[in-house]
């Protein structure tokens, strides 16, 4: 059994498609090191990085998902850098699309220009039922007061609702 794996990503927001991966990658390692992004330079996050970590537990337990093997931690810079600094063993991904695939390729192929650690990267097909599912997908539908059960948790939902209210004026 691997070590040591990392799934990283910017989770704004974690969705259901997230979770199965997760739930997948929990399985393949001793222990899974959720990385949650934060870009500095980036300045259109729905929400704050210790948000995006809050949400990511209450999801995985909602979820049922044990958190005992799992560390969720956030960073900047470099994946490579964290992969380092983390003794990462494995870097996991979710692919949805053949478009998805041509871009993890070429971020695999920089990765191992740039890795200081050797490791390993597989890439985890998203499950049929999340083939198009994408944080930019939920968040349109939140903005377009659509139903939110098919993609995300209740708590995620919650925030997000809650978050367009406050962007159109409405907060309760």
């Amino acid at each position: 059994m691997i070590n040591k794996a990392i799934y990283p990503g910017s989770f704004d927001p974690i969705t259901l498609g997230h979770i199965d991966i997760i739930k997948r990658a929990k399985n393949l390692t001793k222990e899974l090191v959720i990385g949650v992004l934060y870009n500095a330079n980036k300045s259109n996050y729905w929400f704050s990085v210790e948000e995006r970590i809050e949400l990511i537990k209450e999801s995985l337990i909602e979820a049922g998902i044990s958190l005992e093997n799992i560390k969720i931690i956030s960073f900047n810079g470099l994946l490579v850098d964290l992969i380092e600094k983390e003794n990462i063993d494995l870097l996991i991904r979710g692919l949805r699309a053949v478009s998805d695939y041509e871009y993890e390729v070429q971020l695999n192929l920089t990765n191992e220009l740039l890795a200081k650690k050797k490791f390993e990267t597989i890439f985890l097909n998203a499950s049929r039922k999340y083939l198009y599912l994408s944080s930019s997908v939920v968040k349109e539908v939140c903005i377009n007061n659509g139903e939110l059960k098919f993609f995300v948790t209740d708590n995620v939902r919650k925030k997000m609702e809650d978050r367009v209210r406050k962007i159109n004026g409405k907060a309760k």
